[in-house]
């Protein structure tokens, strides 16, 4: 009897080795018994991400073709930690771009081919500053605003310093010009959100937008034009103050009267502003 047992407990062990060696990989059976530390990270599967964590890793990407995947992840951890508590790696975006490539490009023609909604003039302009440097290597600033409706350039003027009282004579000299906008929308550089510019844009009126940190797409029709400015720049040679102020004036009144626009159905913005349609007026 005793000798029946033992075999039967045998047997018993036999298959559950069997067992065990089917269910089990290797991997996890090497380290089976050890302590939870020392296991692998593989022994802990991680729950999938939302879905749309992805649609935002393909946006992003689609935003910002030339970012590495250090960058995407980087901005998008400080754009939806602190919201929802959510973080991803330079692999997992690395991931995703090698995964969803077409998504990626599918994205990027809607971007590029997306007619924004109409809005009336002077609702909301854009503000930014560029750099401009000439042949002896001194750099030159220069302040850009842009109407968001009619993608007119409103000012475009060298700036002898870097100073929030500098962009506020120029922004009230725009204003007298053209009118006063209902939001002016920039960047977070450090002249744009000083007290002074803060409390002058409340008393004329105007109420700022401030993009957030590593978003320059959402003031992205101010970007597209100062890089427009700059391929225009680059194909002339600029040696002072003078020249520089020249050229701008003259790429200001080309791209206002004479460069068509895509989003403006073949108009520019000077007869989008006046309010001219030349494809509804037929000759006499």
């Amino acid at each position: 009897m005793l000798t029946l047992l033992r075999r039967l407990l045998r047997f018993c062990v036999w298959i559950g080795r069997r067992v065990s060696h089917w269910l089990w990989p290797v991997t996890r059976r090497s380290h089976w018994g050890c302590s939870r530390a020392s296991r692998p990270r593989s022994w802990f599967r991680a729950h999938p991400k939302p879905q749309w964590v992805r649609r935002e890793i393909i946006r992003m990407k689609a935003v910002m073709p030339e970012a590495g995947c250090r960058t995407i992840a980087h901005n998008f951890n400080r754009r939806w930690f602190a919201r929802r508590g959510i973080t991803v790696s330079k692999t997992y975006v690395a991931d995703m771009c090698r995964r969803h490539q077409y998504l990626i490009y599918e994205a990027r023609r809607k971007l590029k081919h997306r007619i924004p909604r109409r809005m009336p003039h002077n609702r909301v302009w854009g503000c930014d500053l560029l750099v401009k440097t000439d042949r002896q290597g001194q750099p030159h600033l220069a302040l850009a605003i842009l109407d968001h409706a009619s993608r007119a350039c409103l000012r475009l003027q060298r700036l002898s310093d870097k100073s929030s009282l500098r962009l506020l004579q120029e922004l009230i000299q725009t204003v007298k010009r053209y009118g006063r906008p209902t939001c002016l929308r920039t960047d977070n550089e450090v002249v744009l959100v000083t007290r002074v510019f803060k409390l002058s844009l409340w008393l004329l009126g105007i109420r700022q937008q401030r993009i957030q940190p590593g978003c320059p797409w959402q003031n992205g029709r101010v970007e597209r034009f100062i890089g427009t400015v700059k391929r225009e720049l680059a194909r002339q040679s600029v040696t002072g103050r003078n020249e520089l102020v020249t050229a701008l004036q003259e790429i200001r009144t080309w791209y206002n009267h004479d460069r068509p626009h895509d989003h403006l159905q073949g108009r520019t913005p000077a007869e989008v502003w006046a309010g001219i349609d030349v494809f509804a007026t037929r000759p006499g």
